[in-house]
């Protein structure tokens, strides 16, 4: 895919993006982070709000079609994007709500601070659109754990965002900071969490508006200290404390130990883990205990469980009620 050189690239991307259109422009990163940080914040009365599904990923999405069936029958309430390896030549379906999603693109290195580039320029790119609400960022190896009427109203009905950001006193949170960002970021103020985020417009405006912590992030964050594990939930934490649940909405399983989660193969996939996933947890919502619903989201799932997956939302039904 290349680029086409637009007469008005923001007006074009601006438009394509709230018709569901192509959403590829011309604009640079810079240009793109500027005009999304100034498209208005307020929901038209005529419009619905929408949720923005963000899909970074290295190349095609394998669970496309489970995705397809959560989405089913609900048009207008959310927008698709993703950033996917340049290189990635492969187009889904024409009927399909990933056809021609994809957002101008840039190589990404896992733990490098191109993997967070990424990220804003996939929130800056939804930002375009003003009827998206809500912005939450997956992989190719997410799936959803409830059907989208829950998810929805779970996401546009709650007050807070969802970032997991937490202080790590050990060796892998505090022991990452580089004295050399003081004093735009303090060793009090560093905070570690889980990539994978969601955010109220508000807040994803203040993160693609930023332009005094992540430069040093940029600079100064590098292996072992991982961009994508400590920019977010730390410029978080000093923008919008009060806006924050300080928790994700992405079940990741590190209990194996190593430096990446448990991936999840066809033969790990049962009734019993999705229960586990959706119901096992405690957290607060909206000042409310619950055991329901603290993760919407799972990962990471190896493309080899698709079929069972598929079965299990078949027998349950659980995608088409909860």
């Amino acid at each position: 895919m290349t680029g086409i050189a637009l007469a008005n690239p923001v007006y074009e991307a601006a438009r394509n993006a709230d018709a569901g259109g192509s959403l590829w422009h011309s604009m640079s990163d810079e240009e793109l982070l500027r005009r999304a940080s100034a498209v208005p914040r307020a929901v038209e009365s005529r419009r619905k709000a929408k949720v923005a599904f963000m899909f970074l990923t290295r190349g095609r999405i394998p669970f496309r079609v489970l995705w397809e069936r959560f989405f089913r029958g609900h048009d207008g309430l959310f927008s698709v994007y993703i950033h996917a390896s340049p290189d990635l030549e492969e187009e889904p379906p024409e009927e399909s709500v990933f056809y021609r999603r994809r957002i101008p693109s840039k190589p990404v290195e896992w733990g490098r601070p191109s993997m967070v580039d990424a990220e804003r320029r996939l929130l800056a790119n939804a930002l375009l659109d003003a009827s998206n609400e809500r912005f939450v960022l997956l992989s190719e190896s997410c799936i959803p754990l409830f059907d989208f009427p829950t998810i929805y109203n779970y996401l546009i009905g709650s007050a807070l965002s969802f970032v997991s950001s937490f202080d790590d006193t050990g060796k892998a949170g505090r022991g990452r900071y580089s004295r050399r960002m003081h004093p735009t970021v303090t060793l009090a103020e560093w905070r570690k969490g889980s990539q994978w985020f969601e955010v109220q417009r508000g807040l994803a405006v203040g993160i693609v508006s930023d332009r005094r912590y992540y430069p040093v992030f940029r600079e100064h964050c590098r292996p072992p200290c991982y961009v994508d594990e400590h920019y977010l939930p730390t410029a978080v934490a000093k923008l919008a404390p009060g806006l924050n649940a300080n928790r994700s909405v992405t079940w990741v399983d590190w209990s194996r130990g190593g430096s990446h989660p448990a991936t999840y193969k066809r033969r790990d996939v049962s009734l019993g883990l999705m229960e586990r996933m959706r119901s096992g947890s405690k957290c607060v919502y909206n000042n409310r205990t619950t055991t329901s619903s603290c993760f919407l989201f799972a990962r990471k799932f190896e493309a080899t469980a698709l079929g069972r997956l598929l079965l299990i939302a078949d027998v349950t039904k659980r995608w088409n009620r909860h």
